[in-house]
């Protein structure tokens, strides 16, 4: 009688979805990315401080401008966090790793310098029409050309950062994520400090701090990302024993054309989403550009509220992308609908503690931001609207993360699309009826209109297209 062998094939474990590991995923993040809206703070606080209002006025055009340049080609992010989640998916399913996440890393990298170069290339271009179309006074307008000429020396490492970001992101190495935004975050707020009030730089200083910060932390992810590949590599017996492919195998691997084209098929999609949603809140920036310095110097400030905010709840996002596209590469639709249902309930919860928050630490806050007497009492005048800005933008920023991790392309860029047709008639019709004589309400109207519309068709779109996103997703 033969003796039965023992199994040693390998199951994959099981997929952690409990509160604790979505807290576990989230916190790094959430740590990491408050430090990013913190060195946003403090270039405001430093300029806020500086003896005419259009200093402050300038560096909020040129915030948003850069966000309109740069923001754009987040897909980098985006796809890589997406794909990564997937890949690694795929991986513990089949209880082995291979080289896919090295791949999907080294052909969001290349893509990012190629972004960089055509960016590079327009500069010029791109700086004086985005000046004239977020509608710069004159007094600001040179302040922040000056600033966003500096900003552009670091391009490369800002776009190279996305992809590293969202690659870390999606296989959940959020402390890997946590260390490279801090580093960025740190040495930018020691610089611009130093540059500003020990060399007497101005508003160059502020920049230039930027720039160095993201150089070294991009530098620093490349390292800790190649640590990630290698400790992968030799934990499989599998790749450890086969012959390693050379230079110009691994190339013609990584950027082929099916997987360039389903890159870019995907980068297009988030692309148009991201356009469109930068040009929106470039809308909105240019509506208080056009009621003069004082107001855009005090939305500057307020809407500082809802970038931290934004920060905090990307904590979630994240694990919400990670956590979704693994549960739908592995299981399918129930384990997908409990990620969905526990990352929400964290995201909410973690909407009404910030809300809170605000509540308490606005004033200080503001106090801090500015001595400009004209812009803190404006400031004050609406800050319970303001304060409400996490609650009323959580149910975008957990979406986003859900629809990023399943790759739907196609319906993130519907969302977007049907969101920017009500956007811009909307907000344009009630600006010309009510701003000249309510220029502020006009524009948290657009504010709040913007976060509450992209949650609503978003929930509408992905109650309608989850089950056939999960079954493509399993079949590849």
């Amino acid at each position: 009688m033969c003796n039965a062998q023992p199994n040693t094939s390998k199951r994959p474990a099981p997929l952690d979805l409990s509160y604790q590991h979505i807290i576990t995923i989230a916190t790094p993040v959430l740590i990491a990315n408050l430090a990013m809206p913190l060195q946003s703070a403090i270039d405001i606080a430093v300029v806020g401080h500086f003896p005419q209002p259009f200093y402050l006025a300038g560096l909020g055009i040129a915030s948003q401008l850069w966000l309109l340049i740069l923001v754009s080609f987040n897909f980098l992010q985006y796809a890589s966090s997406g794909l990564a989640a997937q890949a690694l998916g795929r991986q513990k399913a089949a209880g082995k790793p291979n080289m896919e996440l090295a791949d999907i890393l080294f052909r969001s990298l290349g893509l990012a310098i190629i972004l960089a170069a055509l960016l590079w290339l327009c500069q010029g271009v791109i700086i004086d029409l985005g000046l004239q179309l977020l509608g710069a006074q004159q007094s600001s307008q040179q302040a922040a050309s000056t600033y966003i000429h500096i900003r552009y020396y670091g391009i490369v490492f800002e776009l190279m950062n996305y992809a590293f970001i969202g690659w870390f992101a999606g296989q959940g190495k959020t402390k890997q994520m946590m260390l490279v935004q801090l580093l960025i975050s740190s040495i930018n707020i020691v610089l611009t400090l130093s540059f500003v009030y020990l060399l007497d730089m101005g508003l160059k200083g502020v920049a230039l701090g930027t720039v160095i910060g993201y150089a070294i932390g991009c530098s620093t992810a490349f390292v800790l990302a190649r640590r990630l590949i290698h400790l992968q590599r030799t934990a499989s017996d599998d790749i450890k024993a086969t012959k390693p492919p050379s230079l110009g195998q691994r190339l013609a691997k990584i950027y082929a054309p099916d997987k360039i084209l389903s890159l870019f098929a995907l980068n297009k999609d988030i692309f148009i989403r991201s356009i469109l949603l930068t040009l929106s809140f470039a809308w909105i920036t240019r509506l208080s550009a056009q009621q003069g310095d004082l107001i855009m110097a005090t939305n500057a400030v307020l809407l500082q509220v809802l970038s931290i905010s934004s920060y905090a709840l990307d904590g979630v996002a994240v694990a919400a992308e990670s956590l979704s596209g693994q549960a739908a590469a592995r299981k399918g639709h129930p384990l997908f609908l409990k990620a969905l249902k526990r990352t929400g309930v964290t995201a909410f919860t973690l909407s009404i503690g910030l809300t809170l928050l605000w509540w308490v630490l606005l004033p200080i806050f503001l106090s801090i931001m500015t001595d400009i007497a004209s812009v803190t009492q404006l400031a004050l005048e609406y800050r319970y609207i303001a304060i409400l800005l996490p609650l009323v933008g959580v149910g975008a920023y957990w979406l986003d993360g859900i629809m990023f991790g399943l790759t739907a392309g196609r319906q993130i860029r519907q969302v977007a699309i049907i969101v920017a047709a009500i956007f811009f008639p909307l907000t344009w019709a009630v600006y010309r009826a009510f701003g000249d004589t309510h220029a502020m309400p006009v524009i948290w109207f657009a504010i709040y209109w913007l976060l509450l519309s992209r949650f609503a068709i978003a929930a509408i779109v992905l109650w309608r297209n989850e089950t056939k996103l999960i079954t493509q997703i399993k079949q590849q």
